[in-house]
This record gives structure tokens, C-alpha cells and sequence, in this order.
């Protein structure tokens, strides 16, 4: 639950900052007869995202059993590489994403005749990336855990980035959002890497993936999976009390990169814009 509504918090947020701010900026600049186009920009974004969600996990729940394992295996690493794209573009694009999407909309309605069709795509696929995201992540963890925790957690999520798009809208809003994306960046990267992981294991049990099986350690006695604690640190960051040699390596081949290369990003001096 914990981390389907830390994700879909992040999520949530990217994009409503995006259509926050395109909404803000026609609202300021006197130009609210423009908004209903973002709206629908953003409800097509949803549906359609909604409509893949459903198609691929009930293509998945029709496959057998060794076919299961294998989607499991391919979305998990689709949602790891999502996820850390997502983390490295908003760490490189957020220095300078308010005066770059300005200058989008300025540039979008200067034409009376398609400035409609050019906000509709700008919150589109502000929405539909975020969405896609999402979708991937979230048929992810719902394979590892069916339990009612990941749908709660996620709308619990989704509500609270909709009040700070709302609350972005009407200027009420004071949250440091490079605070903010450094830290659910770091925390991640953690789960990207236990979804890597997770991949190999769902590709050993589909028959494709048979090397390094030999266990790495064994902290069951210290710390199972079935126990309180180690049930959350499976859900959050995919924790196994007995993980194979080949789900250390590949959690530890991501996470180590991942952490170094986020860092040194985050340390990069903003590249001044132009006049």
C-alpha cells in the first residue's frame, strides 16, 4: 500500500505540476477561455491510460501458467526502465520546466485556429506519460501483491496529487518540489532495482532464466519475508530473505549506477537558458 501511494504520489504530482502551471499561466495571462482544452487533453490521457491498464492485466490473468511468469518478468522490467526514466528526466527537466512550457503555450496560441488542439496535446501527453508510468508500475506490483493495500495506496495517492494541482491552480501551494523529487527520486531507485530483480526471479520460474540460482545468503531466521517487517520491505522494495546470487546481482548492477549517476546529476550546475 505504502508504495503504490508514494509512486502514484510522485506521479500524480509530475504531472499536475505541468498542467498546474499551463493552467496557471493562461489564468494569469487572461486567457481562462482556453482551459476547457487542457481539461480534455487531460481526460483523454486518463481513459486512455485506464482502457491499457485493464487490457494488459486481463491478458496477462488469460496466459498459462509459464506464460504468466514470463509477462510478469517482461512488465517488471518495462516498469523498472520507466521508472528510473522518469526519475532522471524530472531530476535534469525540473530546473527549468515552468519557463520552457511558457514559452510552449506563448508559442501554442499564437494561432486562434489550432490553439485548441495544441493544449489538448500538451496536457495529453503531460498526463498520458505520467499515466503510462503508472500502469506499468502498478501491474507490476499488483503480480507481487493482490491484495487490496495496492489499489487503496494508489487512489489514496492519486487524491492527494489532484489537491496539490488544485492547490498549485490557486497559488496556495508552498512545497519545495526540489526537495521533494530528490528524496522519492532516491527511494525509487530502491524500488526500481528490487523490480529488477524481481524480473529474474519470474524469469527462472518461467523457464528462461536458470543461471546464478544458487542462494546468495539466508536471513530467514532473522528476518522473514512472512514477518511483519519483511513483509513491508517485499512490498516497498521487493526484500527477499533468501535471494538468489543472480537477483543480488542484478539488484545491486542497478541500484549502485542508478544512485551515483542520480547524484551526480542532481550536482550538475543548471545549464543557464538563453535570453
Amino acid at each position: 500500500m505504502l508504495v503504490a501511494f508514494l509512486i502514484m504520489l510522485r506521479e500524480g504530482i509530475e504531472a499536475a505540476l505541468i498542467v498546474g502551471i499551463i493552467a496557471g499561466y493562461l489564468k494569469q495571462t487572461g486567457r481562462e477561455n482556453m482551459l476547457p482544452s487542457v481539461w480534455i487533453g487531460v481526460a483523454i490521457a486518463l481513459l486512455l491510460c485506464t482502457a491499457l491498464g485493464i487490457a494488459l492485466e486481463m491478458a496477462g490473468a488469460e496466459f498459462p501458467q509459464k506464460m504468466q511468469e514470463l509477462f510478469e518478468g517482461i512488465v517488471a522490467l518495462l516498469a523498472t526502465g520507466i521508472l528510473a526514466s522518469m526519475v532522471f528526466w524530472m531530476a535534469k527537466a525540473a530546473r527549468s520546466i515552468k519557463a520552457q512550457l511558457h514559452d510552449s503555450i506563448d508559442a501554442a496560441t499564437k494561432s486562434d485556429d489550432r490553439h485548441s488542439f495544441a493544449l489538448v496535446g500538451m496536457a495529453f501527453l503531460a498526463v498520458g506519460r505520467e499515466g503510462l508510468e503508472s500502469v506499468f508500475f502498478l501491474i507490476a506490483t499488483l503480480q507481487q501483491d493482490v491484495g487490496i493495500g495496492v489499489p487503496i495506496g494508489a487512489a489514496l495517492g492519486v487524491l492527494c496529487a489532484f489537491a496539490f494541482g488544485v492547490a498549485l491552480y490557486r497559488g496556495g501551494i508552498r512545497l519545495n518540489l526540489a526537495t521533494f523529487f530528490r528524496w522519492t527520486g532516491v527511494f525509487i531507485i530502491f524500488v526500481a532495482a528490487g523490480l529488477a530483480a524481481s524480473a529474474i526471479r519470474a524469469f527462472h520460474e518461467a523457464g528462461i532464466w536458470n543461471a546464478l540460482q544458487q542462494t546468495a545468503f539466508d536471513v530467514s531466521g532473522v528476518l522473514p519475508s512472512d514477518s511483519i517487517v519483511g513483509t513491508l520491505l517485499t512490498g516497498i522494495f521487493g526484500y527477499q530473505d533468501a535471494p538468489t546470487v543472480g537477483e543480488v546481482i542484478i539488484y545491486l548492477a542497478f541500484l549502485l549506477p542508478a544512485l551515483f549517476l542520480f547524484y551526480r546529476q542532481r550536482r550538475s550546475p543548471a545549464v543557464p537558458r538563453p535570453a
